[in-house]
């Protein structure tokens, strides 16, 4: 995708502390779920968090989402997949042993992929359920959530109409040879940038793939530090990408 639509959204400004979300928090399957947006919208947004669960930075994001596009509105679903037991932000970035076996015990036990993916239909029967206008879906993971959108967007049959992928954990040239929908890939810093092109080229889809070279891993999510000016500039600007990446594609 080269151009954009310059007048589809107009974020509000972002919010650098205690910020104070605009949604609920709904039981969605059996999974706790944060939900914005129109109740009776017609598109909808499954938001697959990273491993630090529900943080204000990432709930500011759905609400964003949810609002911002003038011409329409969507409803954003943010699920707990790790129930109440994400990891601590105090271990990222595991800089010494103890960190690292930490983050590595839990990776293990609560946040391999295989375990997760399978609750995702599950996820959008019973969105569908407590909003039955909605008529399709696109999706937004960040970091962990980011390899949740790039498998979910190779499956023969897609539940989701776009993809985005912020940060993304795990890139893999083999996912992106599979993606059946438009993706876009929002990397930071922090990635690895033969990994990224690799992904790109190997993409056969409409895509969106840019790199945030000043920025940290976590960027729009967790890990965005809103309160640094550059940060919170190229927060609301992947924000504003994003919105006009699902209003052409969703």
């Amino acid at each position: 995708m080269s151009k954009h639509s310059v007048a589809c959204c107009r974020i509000p400004p972002i919010v650098d502390a205690d910020y104070q979300p605009k949604g609920t928090y709904i039981e969605l399957n059996g999974t706790k779920t944060y939900v914005t947006g129109p109740a009776n919208a017609d598109k909808a947004i499954l938001s697959v968090y990273d491993i630090f669960g529900f943080f204000p930075q990432t709930i500011q994001g759905a609400d964003i989402l949810a609002e911002s596009d003038v011409e329409r509105k969507y409803q954003v679903y943010l699920p707990d997949f790790f129930d109440g037991n994400p990891a601590k932000i105090e271990w990222y970035p595991p800089t010494d042993d103890e960190k690292k076996d930490k983050l590595a015990k839990w990776f293990e036990n609560d946040a391999m992929w295989p375990k997760h993916l399978p609750k995702v239909r599950g996820l959008l029967e019973a969105a569908e359920k407590n909003n039955p206008n909605i008529k399709s879906w696109g999706i937004i993971g960040y970091c962990w959530g980011g390899k949740v959108a790039s498998i979910l967007a190779g499956h023969e049959e897609p539940l989701f109409k776009a993809a985005i992928q912020t940060s993304p954990a795990r890139i893999d040239a083999n996912d992106a040879a599979n993606v059946k929908i438009p993706m876009m890939m929002l990397a930071s810093k922090d990635e690895t940038a033969e990994e990224v092109k690799a992904y790109d080229e190997s993409l056969k889809v409409p895509k969106h793939v840019e790199s945030f070279d000043s920025q940290l891993h976590g960027f729009m999510s967790a890990r965005a530090d809103l309160k640094d000016s550059q940060v919170k500039t190229e927060y609301e600007r992947g924000y504003k990408l994003s919105l006009e990446f699902f209003h052409k594609y969703l």
